[in-house]
């Protein structure tokens, strides 16, 4: 399906929520919701059909087809069910007020007396709107060419016809049961002529099937299709004429057949007449639809929408005409007789009685239509189709559940071509009978709209993505947030901005929105990284390639990063990541964890335990960065050759090495990364923590005691330091050497065999007395 298709939806969508307290511009049959929908299809249509794109499959072609018709009913049946219905005067009123009201009036109020008949009528008329172009014959220069011809032929010669052919050339010649028939190109005609007199009945074009009779030379035929109109006579109707012209037909008095009922007899017959070729008895049938005709109807049925159009046309035919029986005092349905006998009879329950039945009928007729096998085009059980059924029969809410819980039970394959266009129009049909707030069941919509957000993220639809969100209701942050944290790592932070902000476009809370997010975000995360337990990490050993995991896991910050009002929250984030990094051994992730974040966190002091974790991170990392700084600044001694330099040289390296001196013994003397414990011993954060701890204080002391013993040949004093920090590492009131004790770390014997290598250095410089180093000030 084409991007643009998903753009212009969600642009009527747009513009018809705006009117979400004027129903009748939603309804407008010119601008409303679905004729707007349906003229988006119908231009895609054509635009895949005048490209002649041949990598459109078929189905999906079938199914945008299926989705504009589907709107099309929509249009029509919606603004009557939802708009206050205009009162008519019941037939048998307007029978007491003038018996010689004609029969077209009768009908019309027939039609308004019932409002199951009324949208029977309408969705004829969408289904002529809807069939296929009907087929136009070859032109014909005369009336049976062929035949005449031959006839003539043997009327000169003496020899008479052809043998088999005809005698005469009236319309009746080969019904007479003597088995002659046309010339082969004559009757090939006539069977290709009733085929185009069907497509056109067939699409509701009576006038267009009239003109093609006359065009044919036959007159006769066009005069029994005009049969099927309804007597009419305005100048004794008492109809109101909006226009304030006369009709042209006026000027004779009257149209239509006033003998209709003796019309429709003879139809039924012709239709049941074998003699008859299949073609033509089709024609009659589809003049009078009736439940006698049905099986000749059928025979000429080839798509699902034509059995639908076959059944509402008996019905509508068979319910007016049962209902024009039973009025009394109609002089065109029963001459003078009628006058003499005319009471007026009001509306009473029988008549209720009857219509409540005669719905019951209808609806079960309509019922069969579901599991109708077709010969052309979709099959009854596809969607759309059950989809017009159900809207016809007026039952969108069981629609919806069913179509729903396919969705959920996956009985709708994702990669069929037609489920795209399918999901599209369910989850617009959804937005739509919210609008003009017709009942919906809330579950129903939420699977259908999640369908559809599947769907627009795999086309690439992440614009689109927060408007339909949106319309889940309470489950619309959580839905968003869904999106946003499925998105590709390569999509860049100004992207994820965007894609937040979005939020706020649609009436979605956008903080709310960015905390969620990125709790789905580590959640998903850490279902897939290892768990923190088991051998303590190697810090020496060189660190390797990130993760896609933990990728995501770093960029889950800048959700909460994006606005201030979120930064609570990503403080709460950060220290979760930071441990896990630094519990993995993850240095580098976890500086540049810091260094991704707003330096506002800094200053936000509740809760205290967190700011007090936070705190000891930079701590931490700061002093990474001093030890960085002392290697860097080490490697440059070998480079210097001027006395200045080294001595400049030799300032900065002192200094440095004090500085990253006071402050790893500040962290060791404190109470780092040792939160209290909760009160059954089975914090979680605790244990990580205590992890941290006992990968880092270990390598923090081992580095330091390197820094200062490697430093001594310039900077002697460093020597006794190094020698001096074994009393800070012993010291009870910091219990250092606990942090040595685990199995799998940096252990105590390998911190004291460094110590053991100053000591015997410090004896290097003569003597015997190994505190001799301490004690030389």
């Amino acid at each position: 399906m084409s991007d643009s298709l998903y753009a212009a939806c969600a642009g009527v969508l747009t513009a018809c929520q705006g009117l979400k307290d004027d129903l009748a511009a939603i309804l407008d049959p010119s601008t409303g919701f679905a004729p707007r929908l349906r003229l988006l299809c119908r231009d895609k249509i054509e635009e895949l059909e005048r490209t002649a794109a041949t990598d459109v499959p078929q189905a999906e072609l079938d199914a945008l087809r299926m989705e504009a018709n589907t709107w099309g009913l929509l249009q029509a049946l919606m603004p009557a069910r939802k708009m206050e219905p205009v009162v008519h005067p019941h037939p048998q009123t307007l029978l007491a007020q003038n018996p010689f009201t004609p029969t077209s009036t009768l009908a019309q109020a027939i039609m308004h007396a019932s409002p199951l008949l009324s949208e029977l009528v309408v969705v004829r008329e969408w289904l002529h709107e809807t069939a296929p172009p009907p087929q136009h014959p070859e032109v014909t220069t005369g009336y049976w060419k062929f035949t005449k011809h031959n006839v003539m032929q043997g009327l000169r010669t003496g020899s008479g016809p052809r043998e088999g052919l005809v005698k005469e050339l009236d319309p009746d010649a080969v019904n007479r049961g003597d088995g002659r028939i046309l010339a082969a190109d004559d009757a090939a005609f006539e069977k290709s002529l009733s085929q185009a007199v069907y497509s056109f009945l067939r699409a509701g074009r009576l006038d267009d099937a009239v003109e093609l009779c006359r065009r044919a030379h036959q007159p006769w035929r066009a005069a029994s299709i005009r049969g099927s109109l309804l007597f009419q006579w305005r100048a004794i109707a008492n109809e109101h004429r909006d226009d304030g012209l006369d009709d042209e037909d006026d000027a004779e008095g009257w149209q239509g057949n006033q003998r209709r009922r003796l019309w429709k007899t003879t139809c039924i017959r012709a239709a049941l007449n074998t003699d008859l070729s299949d073609p033509e008895r089709v024609v009659y049938a589809a003049l009078t639809p009736t439940p006698q005709t049905f099986s000749v109807l059928k025979s000429a049925c080839r798509t699902w929408e034509d059995h639908l159009w076959a059944q509402i046309s008996i019905l509508c035919e068979d319910k007016q005409s049962s209902d024009m029986l039973r009025l009394k005092g109609c002089y065109w349905e029963g001459g003078l007789g009628a006058l003499e006998d005319a009471p007026y009879a009001p509306r009473s329950d029988l008549d209720e009685a009857e219509e409540t039945e005669w719905e019951k009928e209808a609806t079960s007729a309509l019922e069969t239509l579901g599991g109708v096998v077709v010969d052309d085009g979709p099959p009854a059980d596809n969607a759309f189709h059950v989809s017009q059924l159900a809207i016809i029969l007026n039952r969108i809410q069981p629609l919806l559940e069913d179509f729903a819980a396919g969705l959920r039970d996956r009985k709708h394959d994702p990669d069929s071509p037609e489920y795209p266009t399918m999901t599209r129009f369910f989850a617009h049909l959804c937005l739509f009978l919210q609008m003009i707030d017709i009942s919906t069941p809330p579950l129903s919509i939420q699977i259908i709209l999640e369908a559809y957000l599947q769907v627009l993220e795999a086309a690439g639809q992440r614009e689109l993505i927060a408007m339909y969100a949106g319309a889940l209701g309470d489950n619309a942050v959580e839905r968003y947030a869904m999106f946003l944290t499925s998105l590709d790592l390569t999509i860049d932070i100004k992207e994820r901005r965007l894609a937040l902000t979005r939020a706020r476009e649609h009436g979605l809370d956008i903080n709310t929105v960015a905390i969620v997010t990125a709790e789905r975000t580590i959640e998903k995360v850490f279902e897939h990284l290892p768990l923190l337990s088991g051998p303590l990490p190697s810090i020496i050993a060189p660190q390797r390639d990130p993760s896609e995991a933990e990728l995501l896991l770093l960029r889950s910050i800048e959700w909460t990063t994006f606005i201030e009002a979120t930064y609570d929250t990503a403080l709460e984030q950060a220290t979760v990541i930071m441990r896990y990094f630094l519990a993995s051994g993850r240095v580098n992730l976890a500086r540049k964890l810091l260094d991704m974040l707003p330096r506002e966190l800094a200053s936000i002091n509740e809760p205290e335990d967190r700011a007090t974790e936070y705190f000891h991170y930079r701590q931490f990392f700061n002093i990474w960065e001093l030890l960085d700084k002392v290697v860097q600044c080490q490697s440059l001694h070998v480079s210097l050759v001027n006395k200045d330099a080294r001595a400049a040289w030799l300032s900065d390296y002192k200094g440095l090495i004090d500085e990253t001196y006071d402050a790893i013994v500040k962290l060791l003397t404190s109470d780092w990364m040792l939160p209290e414990p909760d009160a059954n011993g089975a914090d979680h954060r605790h244990r990580e923590m205590l992890r941290v701890r006992q990968i880092y204080v270990p390598e923090l002391i081992l580095r330091l005691h390197v820094m200062l013993f490697s430093s001594r040949e310039h900077i002697p004093g460093n020597l006794r330091i190094a020698l001096e920090l074994v009393n800070i590492v012993a010291d009870s009131r910091y219990k250092l050497y606990d942090d040595f004790l685990h199995a799998d770390g940096r252990r105590l014997a390998e911190y004291l065999g460094s110590v053991r290598d100053a000591v015997l250095v410090g004896l290097e410089g003569g003597g015997s007395d190994p505190f001799k180093v301490v004690a030389t000030s």
